[in-house]
């Protein structure tokens, strides 16, 4: 069985970290991708943020299904324009605001999913908003694209 390469089209793929919650992590991923797109970029935003998929919301597409298609997942293009595609939990849930309370096989075997699954096309960059903190979400995202060429990670930090 020929391993699948929903990230063949991608250039570069960019984590957004932090060592806690409420630091900006969202916000940075979300203005991030506006920045690309504005610049001409195709951009694509991967919300592994499973307990608080915010970027949905953000980008005012929470109201969106995901659909499949022959290579996967679809992911939601997002403006008038279609220039960023993202792919959230958050599209998964009956209700928006559904809690999800999952343990670590589940939520690493979605991870997977996220990455393998999703038809992302031809992608100048996939931004990756993480969870908070250093858990198992981390090393599976990061297991789960080590085949695939890493631009890097933004750690989010505050002053504090």
């Amino acid at each position: 069985l020929a391993e699948r390469t929903s990230l063949a089209g991608v250039q570069h793929i960019l984590l957004v970290l932090s060592g806690k919650g409420g630091v900006g992590k969202s916000t940075l991923s979300t203005e991030l991708a506006l920045a690309l797109r504005n610049a001409g970029k195709k951009v694509g935003i991967l919300d592994v943020d499973l307990c608080g998929p915010s970027i949905p919301r953000m980008l005012r597409v929470q109201d969106s299904a995901v659909h499949q298609c022959d290579s996967g997942w679809v992911p939601v293009f997002v403006g008038q324009d279609k220039a960023i595609a993202l792919m959230s939990i958050g599209f998964l849930l009956e209700r928006p605001d559904d809690a999800v309370v999952w343990r670590g096989p589940k939520k690493n075997a979605l991870i997977k999913q996220f990455i393998t699954d999703v038809a992302w096309g031809d992608l100048d960059f996939l931004i990756v908003d993480t969870p908070p903190g250093t858990s198992d979400e981390h090393i599976s995202t990061v297991e789960a694209l080590r085949p695939y060429q890493m631009l890097g990670a933004v750690l989010v930090t505050t002053p504090q």
